[in-house]
């Protein structure tokens, strides 16, 4: 349950044009649930306890990773008065698509040793892999529309006020957050829209295909405030070479180009220009009389004749390019051989964020991404010497960002919003694994979308269950106007025989007064059951199974402690593997592909993806501490504290001082920690 709600705004609950605007909107979009909206955007934004699980460094800038919903992150920073100068975000763009990540099993460690002395390379064949789901991109455009409404207000709560958004989106839904946008934001604030041209061609085309290419991206600009209050450093891009012998065909002596520019201006006492006698012509002119005089000494001044009006010499290499359009086509999209590619299925190339993060911010900003995703933005931000916030629901994104900021030398903070649900891996994976772990649980096509299925027995028959949606935070908490909905829209349209409904919920308003609310509104002969589905979801979590053997070490240069892995099983790694090979060999029977299958050692060593040692704090749920850390990428090679090697990894972890503390992450991404 949240420990307290969060005003928006201050005046929220005095009724803001901001809400009239949005009922406004209701009729041209048509999309329901709108007056829920607004009432949990009265009520404000849920503040739960958040804690801190690591700190990288002594982070003075207070950088951010919230591993967290974009509301409840908003909630954690309007309540410790934390702004923010610039936002880029990328949401799902209710594209319909589940997105996954290639999972590679690593080199047990002894054949890996035996092929670097063999000075073998891996025979990519050799490579386990398989795919498994990150998070789903999968909603209808009302309930996309509305999420994303509350979103957009928490962002908006945070930001200062003269500071910038950007919104990432494409074609699926760009059109329709336009509006929000201009209800929000206001549509005086809007200032670009620009397109961004990922790829040169699409093989979504060709023949058969009904439409063209789509190979762009829109990116929403807004100012918070006033559009002339915000920072802005616009941009150029260089000239192309037929740009250069077009417009620069002058040159001097000494080889240098330029082109000819004039210095002369409008006239009239509404422009301002100065009018006066320069090298004998009478004119209004675009410079002083002194700065003219001072171009002319530097030879920057001539005169295609005597009695000729001058102009100027605008020098190749004194021009600094051609300013920023708002359709980018110079920065492709990321590709898996590039050096900054991290195997994320949505990331964006630092290129862009780099152009974005530049224009709209200076040094020492604040700069955050409430739909992190792979880190992209922390990253660049930091690299440029911006303060960044990066916030993401799924501890894919959450992982990846933490170690592509350790490789980048960050320092930061990783907090978890502890809003009561133990996600499983993300949230699409928990609701998958929901499905399997309700007794009884099956779908159901004679119901609604609404309801996840139903179970049968023998007393009630078909019970139709109702789960809250893990990717849509807005369904967490049970409320009056959900319960409501229930009871008079979609009960209604169940079967005649329907005895009983069960309702799980993960926060509840008062239980109290819900149940009170049921007796008073429920006019059916339907039983409603409330289940809490936190105690399922305690369910889920299993930790991994590790043994150890730790040891002093003194070997050439480095004397300290050495932990060699002995045995590693992770229980769901391995259920997954054989779910994955149940498949392939369903596919192969049928003649579809063929059959390769995924076999695991007995030690279990090459489903370890990375390792960490903390020699600072010995509680197992104290804030964590990396002294020593290596990270085994999918060719076995190791990444030492965020230094690239061309070692294998040997099953030990490495530190200068005793161990206290063992973390490990398997290939899925499951996190455990063990007391030494």
């Amino acid at each position: 349950m949240a420990i307290k709600y969060i005003p928006y705004f201050p005046n929220t609950l005095e009724g803001q044009a901001l809400l009239d605007n949005f009922v406004r909107t209701k009729r041209v979009l048509r999309y329901r649930d709108n007056n829920r909206v607004i009432e949990r955007i009265e009520r404000g934004m849920p503040y739960y306890e958040t804690e801190l699980r690591e700190r990288v460094g002594t982070n003075a800038d207070g950088n951010l990773v919230i591993q967290g919903e974009c509301l409840s992150a908003c909630a954690y920073l309007k309540d410790r008065g934390i702004t923010v100068d610039l936002v880029y975000i990328d949401p799902p763009f209710a594209s319909g698509a589940d997105y996954a990540k290639k999972v590679y099993l690593r080199r047990n460690p002894k054949v890996a040793k035996a092929i670097k002395e063999a000075e073998n390379e891996l025979d990519i064949e050799e490579l386990k892999a398989f795919e498994e789901k990150m998070y789903g991109d999968i909603w209808n455009k009302e309930s996309y529309l509305n999420w994303m409404y509350e979103n957009l207000m928490a962002i908006k709560s945070v930001m200062s006020d003269a500071a910038s958004i950007y919104v990432h989106l494409d074609w699926h839904i760009g059109h329709y957050v336009k509006i929000l946008m201009d209800e929000i934001f206001g549509e005086d604030r809007f200032i670009n829209q620009i397109t961004w041209k990922r790829n040169f061609a699409h093989g979504d085309t060709g023949q058969g295909a009904a439409h063209f290419g789509r190979v762009s991206d829109y990116i929403l600009f807004y100012s918070n405030g006033d559009p002339n209050n915000i920072s802005f450093n616009g941009g150029y891009t260089p000239y192309t070479q037929d740009y250069i012998d077009k417009v620069f065909k002058y040159s001097d002596e000494d080889g240098r180009r330029w082109q000819s520019l004039p210095i002369t201006a409008p006239g009239g006492a509404s422009k301002g220009n100065p009018y006066f006698e320069f090298m004998g012509i009478y004119r209004y002119w675009r410079f002083t009389k002194e700065n003219l005089q001072l171009m002319l000494e530097q030879g920057k001044i001539y005169q295609s004749k005597d009695g000729a009006v001058p102009r100027q010499k605008g020098y190749l290499d004194e021009s600094l390019g051609v300013p920023l359009q708002d359709i980018w086509d110079d920065i492709p999209a990321v590709q898996g051989q590039a050096i900054e590619y991290v195997n994320y299925a949505t990331q964006k190339p630092e290129a862009l964020l780099e152009r974005i993060i530049k224009a709209s911010s200076n040094e020492g900003m604040v700069v955050a991404d409430f739909f992190g995703g792979s880190g992209v933005t922390a990253t660049v931000a930091n690299k440029l010497g911006r303060k960044f916030i990066h916030t993401d629901v799924n501890l894919n994104s959450i992982q990846t960002t933490r170690d592509r900021l350790i490789v980048a030398k960050a320092e930061f903070n990783l907090m978890e919003v502890k809003d009561g649900v133990s996600l499983y891996r993300n949230p699409v994976q928990t609701m998958e694994k929901l499905k399997k772990i309700i007794p009884g649980l099956r779908n159901e096509d004679a119901l609604d979308k609404f309801w996840e299925g139903s179970i049968i027995d023998t007393k009630y028959g078909m019970t139709p269950v109702y789960l809250p949606n893990l990717m849509d935070g807005t369904t967490r908490l049970l409320d009056k106007p959900l319960m409501n909905r229930i009871i008079h829209e979609a009960m209604p349209d169940l079967p005649e025989d329907t005895k009983r409904v069960i309702v799980y919920y993960i926060d509840i308003d008062n239980r109290d007064e819900i149940e009170r609310f049921i007796y008073e509104q429920n006019n059916t002969l339907i039983e409603i059951e409330l289940r809490d589905l936190k105690q399922v979801l305690d369910e889920v979590v299993a930790e991994d199974y590790a043994e150890w053997e730790v040891s002093e070490e003194q070997n050439g240069l480095f004397s300290g402690w050495k932990v060699e892995i002995l045995q590693f099983q992770s229980d769901r790694v391995k259920r997954k593997i054989e779910e994955i090979n149940l498949k392939n060999q369903q596919q192969a029977a049928k003649g579809k592909k063929k059959y390769a299958h995924i076999e695991l050692s007995d030690e279990g060593l090459e489903t370890i993806e990375w390792l960490s040692l903390d020699c600072t704090a010995s509680e197992k749920d104290a804030p964590w501490h990396s002294d020593s850390e290596i990270k085994i990428d999918k060719l076995g090679y190791v990444i030492k504290n965020g230094v690239k090697t061309s070692d294998f990894w040997d099953a030990c972890v490495r530190s200068e001082h005793k161990p206290l503390r063992l973390k490990i992450r398997n290939i899925c991404g499951d996190e455990t920690v063990y007391v030494i």
